[in-house]
């Protein structure tokens, strides 16, 4: 935020009356972004086609790692402390004290991350098949994770670690050879962090106002204007231009100083114009980048890749997509149970099939080393990429994803993962490389694999299969096709735990 914008912004938080629905911005107002081909506009942006490494990914690994992180007490801890009955708000009591005397300024320095290691991580997580990374930049709680010029005091490196977080993660990915990404949830933090501005309701502290109503700290908590209530809606962007204004420069900070690869945003392009602009820049300052958006209207035409937080599209989509979910929470909970490997592996082949990439998320503790349970699941899906990968890298999605839709068939909407239900070896899913087919069959059959949608001839129009392998098995396998099935006589033992892959010829 410029001067000029924040010293309105801060007579807006000592009572000036602030309207939260300004008009559109005047072009002339708005900031500039990098020369290039697209201009900044909507229209400009649908000539942009996603690049060929996205497509060829098919997995990246996250660390969703932030102050909130070094509470161990799970996500949207910065918001819920400040809402009386929720559960973190009472363990902020018991643990920190009353949020009008001990606020989440005073829990950023306690994230230390004194065993932070991203070398070793990213050598981790490249060895279980990531392809690309992805370091938060800054979440909703308007802490910045870099070396903020437009964030001086609440950022990574004057801090909590005082570390330059992200870059780190940038050297050791791009060493590593893995392509670099970053996730922005800043845009919705103005709404949600306003509960910081409010007071218990009831109880011996009934209306002592919490310590986001101090104007010392209106750089983390906003100068949010005493006269408006405070949003009941967190995620709903409703802001003055004097904040779309400061999301726009931090962001662009945070693209100029480390380009990424890839920059999510946690929701649809934000604030309009601010958000054209700002998705213009990027790919004139990264032109092989990928922005990705959960609000699929954004990617119809060029754009954008679409993200699907915590589901999967419910069939093959034309264009490459995501998937964003984690093991356990998004910010690290102590004693949580975690996702098993089956469960990821599972979702990697229903993803892929359907054209699709898997983010996933290994939430760190305030050390940043991963517990010995989450290392049980990056260990688990390092042995099977090790067999299975060829199934996976660089391939397309055949005529079909598999013999069974994803959960809430007609969607392509996020939070469906739940209502999974866990596939077995009567499940298939395919992928395709070359004149290759690829048949995940999703367990090991007692005898014989069968998959009846490779019978010869049907709807689908198999012609005759002329060899079927089995990755991590050396040799041909028997098999017979007929108007029935594909019937694919099985090896002793299998290749690997989980979903096993055959390479099927002619098909």
């Amino acid at each position: 935020m410029d001067s000029i914008s924040r010293r309105a912004a801060l007579r807006a938080f000592a009572g000036v009356p602030a309207v939260l629905t300004a008009p559109k911005a005047a072009a002339q107002d708005l900031p500039a972004i990098a020369k290039g081909p697209f201009r900044g506009t909507a229209e400009s942006l649908q000539q942009y086609r996603i690049p060929d490494w996205f497509r060829d990914a098919k997995f990246g690994m996250w660390a969703h790692w932030g102050p909130q992180s070094g509470v161990e007490d799970g996500d949207w801890y910065a918001r819920n402390m400040y809402i009386q009955g929720q559960p973190q708000y009472q363990y902020h009591v018991e643990h920190y004290g009353h949020p009008s005397k001990v606020g989440y300024k005073d829990l950023c320095p306690l994230w230390k991350g004194d065993r932070f290691d991203p070398v070793h991580l990213i050598s981790l997580y490249k060895k279980a098949g990531a392809k690309y990374f992805m370091s938060m930049g800054v979440h909703h709680d308007n802490f910045d994770l870099w070396n903020s010029k437009h964030q001086p005091r609440w950022n990574a490196v004057a801090t909590g670690p005082h570390k330059d977080v992200v870059g780190m993660w940038a050297r050791a990915a791009r060493d590593a050879g893995l392509k670099f990404a970053v996730s922005e949830h800043l845009s919705n933090s103005w709404n949600w962090l306003a509960v910081s501005h409010g007071a218990d309701k009831s109880g011996p502290m009934a209306g002592v106002p919490y310590d986001g109503n101090d104007p010392a700290f209106a750089d983390l908590y906003h100068p949010f204007p005493k006269d408006q209530p405070i949003p009941t809606q967190p995620m709903s962007r409703v802001a003055p231009d004097s904040w779309k204004r400061e999301w726009f420069l931090r962001i662009q900070d945070l693209i100029d100083q480390h380009k990424p690869d890839l920059l999510y945003t946690d929701g649809g392009i934000p604030f309009e114009e601010y958000g054209y602009r700002l998705v213009s820049h990027y790919y004139n300052t990264v032109p092989h980048g990928v922005f990705t958006s959960k609000d699929r209207k954004d990617c119809v035409t060029g754009t954008c890749a679409l993200d699907i937080e915590r589901g999967i599209a419910d069939d093959i989509l034309p264009e490459p997509w995501q998937t964003d979910t984690c093991i356990g929470q998004w910010h690290y909970k102590r004693g949580i149970r975690y996702k098993s490997t089956k469960t990821v592996i599972d979702m990697l082949c229903d993803i892929v099939s359907r054209n699709g990439n898997l983010m996933l998320n290994v939430p760190l503790p305030n050390s940043g080393e991963p517990d010995a349970e989450e290392l049980k699941v990056v260990e688990g899906i390092t042995a099977w990429m090790a067999v299975n990968s060829p199934a996976i890298y660089g391939t397309r999605p055949w005529k079909v994803s598999g013999n069974a839709a994803a959960p809430a068939a007609g969607r392509s909407a996020g939070f469906n993962e739940n209502r999974r239900r866990e596939l077995t070896a009567n499940d298939v899913r395919f992928t395709t490389k070359g004149g290759t087919l690829y048949a995940f069959v999703m367990g090991w059959p007692e005898r014989e694999a069968s998959i009846p949608l490779l019978a010869r001839g049907g709807k689908l129009g198999v012609g005759k299969i002329r060899s079927v392998e089995l990755l991590g098995h050396r040799g041909r396998l028997q098999f017979t096709q007929d108007e029935a099935s594909l019937r694919i006589t099985l090896p002793p033992e299998k290749p690997c735990e989980h979903a096993v892959a055959f390479q099927v010829v002619g098909a």
